[in-house]
């Protein structure tokens, strides 16, 4: 039978992320290509003592229905949190709790979008946020970046050039492909430029608080005095990925229309691991937690870069990320990204494509996104000892 798919549907692609995943079933594959938070992070006994106080004490909150907006006690904590050590929240903002920070970035897009609208994106940028706007019926917007952030000349200029642009979509720090962190003179810019044309914009931080170098940044949402910053993050790179926790907090006028927007997708999010996640913040030392996941990937990170270093020539180049999961590798003209993707996965190294992450899917690309967090220290040696052989091989035959 022959079926005739929603327009919203019809034009989207797999995630190339997921897809790769397909080929890693073969144990003999080093993956590069994971965006996953090492197992190594997770406080698996901690929350196995939670988790079994909570169904003896107090199951029935657990099991049953609970409200769209979230655990009440955990919203509030959460609230707290940011306003402590982010300077995040003011008299207009509430803060919800979402299933994951992907369905946060999904809700603000149909709260604020409709078909062929168009949302400004730094390109490259998350496929998780490109493909949600793109099922909401909008049109993704690319602006380049520099090596401090998007391009606030061009950033405007796109503004100018779209006038049914709805919103501006941007991960300032530590960003996903690239590692890229935003500079504070940019962050000011680009909040002028949002204040200037009345356009609100999602700050998308999952990965903010796993600086390992450098000096912390503040958030443009610390800078919202107008009501214009939808900020969004998650439990998951600082607790666990597969409990599907995030949230919002954004001016209650558009939380408001989220929520009913969540009622219709998933009623609420998971309560027991919104209790555990609660319980965990509140009664175990969360800030210590966070510390050994930085030295972690610290260490991870600086065993990849020194392969990079010494393994791939002089021509291809790579982001020196100060915190978050990935490196961004660009290749030269010579070398056929691709090409180069597929005689990596022959000698078993899976990376991700770096057309993944275009703001128009048809685009070319000359980058890898490379992932720090799940290889071990084994697989990073060998892994970066395999880019270097075929991006060697690849240069030799194009002399």
């Amino acid at each position: 039978m022959e079926y005739n798919y929603s327009d919203k549907m019809k034009s989207l692609k797999p995630s190339a992320i997921r897809e790769i995943f397909k080929s890693l079933t073969d144990p003999s594959i080093i993956s590069f290509a994971a965006g996953n938070p090492s197992p190594l992070s997770f406080p698996a006994d901690e929350l196995a003592e939670i988790s079994a106080d909570i169904f003896k004490n107090d199951s029935t909150t657990a099991l049953q229905y609970s409200i769209t907006e979230g655990y009440p006690p955990f919203r509030a904590a959460i609230a707290e949190r940011l306003k402590k050590k982010f300077g995040i929240g003011r008299d207009f903002d509430t803060t919800i709790v979402t299933s994951g920070g992907q369905q946060g970035i999904e809700l603000a897009c149909k709260a604020l979008c409709n078909e062929g609208d168009a949302v400004i994106c730094c390109n490259p940028s998350f496929i998780g946020a490109l493909n949600s706007f793109r099922s909401n019926g909008a049109n993704t917007i690319g602006v380049d970046l520099d090596d401090d952030g998007i391009n606030v000349e061009k950033l405007e200029k796109a503004i100018q050039d779209n006038p049914n642009a709805k919103m501006l979509y941007l991960i300032p720090t530590f960003q996903n492909p690239t590692g890229i962190t935003m500079s504070v003179e940019k962050r000011k810019a680009v909040y002028e430029i949002v204040k200037k044309y009345s356009i609100p914009m999602i700050e998308d931080n999952p990965y903010g608080e796993l600086r390992f170098a450098g000096t912390d940044v503040p958030t443009i949402k610390s800078m919202d005095t107008e009501g214009l910053v939808i900020y969004c993050s998650s439990f998951s790179k600082i607790l666990s990925a597969g409990m599907r926790i995030g949230y919002i907090c954004a001016p209650d006028a558009i939380v408001q229309k989220m929520v009913v927007a969540k009622q219709s997708e998933d009623v609420h999010t998971n309560i027991f691991f919104q209790m555990l996640c609660y319980r965990y913040m509140t009664e175990r030392d969360m800030d210590s937690h966070i510390a050994d996941i930085r030295k972690l990937y610290g260490a991870k990170c600086a065993l990849m870069l020194e392969g990079l270093e010494k393994n791939l020539p002089s021509e291809l180049k790579f982001t020196r990320p100060e915190g978050g999961l990935f490196i961004w590798v660009t290749l030269p003209d010579e070398i056929d990204m691709m090409t180069y993707v597929r005689k990596l996965i022959e000698k078993k190294l899976a990376v991700v494509p770096g057309t993944a992450f275009n703001c128009d899917p048809d685009a070319p690309s000359h980058s890898v996104r490379i992932n720090y967090s799940m290889p071990s220290d084994e697989q990073i040696t060998r892994g970066t000892e395999i880019m270097g052989e075929v991006a060697r091989e690849m240069l030799s035959e194009n002399k």
